[in-house]
């Protein structure tokens, strides 16, 4: 599955991707903007203070505007070692 680019989506249609990605409690593959990446399971999309953040299962909560994408993740791929 193509990774889902804020950029191209616009930022109210990448908010809905994540709160999905909530309701399905499937883990999804995050890239970050300043080129981090990680898998984990999105539990929450909150609002504070005017900023919206994903929060993590396993990793700290991350501020929408620091998410340059997000895929499902694909779990054969995780099980996988090199």
């Amino acid at each position: 599955m193509a990774a889902i680019c804020q950029d191209i989506v616009g930022r109210c249609s990448f908010i809905d991707v994540l709160e999905e990605a909530v309701l399905v409690h499937r883990p999804v593959a995050v890239a970050l903007r300043d080129g981090l990446c990680f898998i984990d399971v999105v539990v929450d999309v909150v609002t504070e203070n005017g900023e919206d953040y994903a929060v993590f299962h396993s990793h700290d909560r991350v501020p929408v505007t620091d998410i340059a994408a997000a895929t499902r993740a694909d779990p054969h791929r995780m099980a996988r070692r090199p």
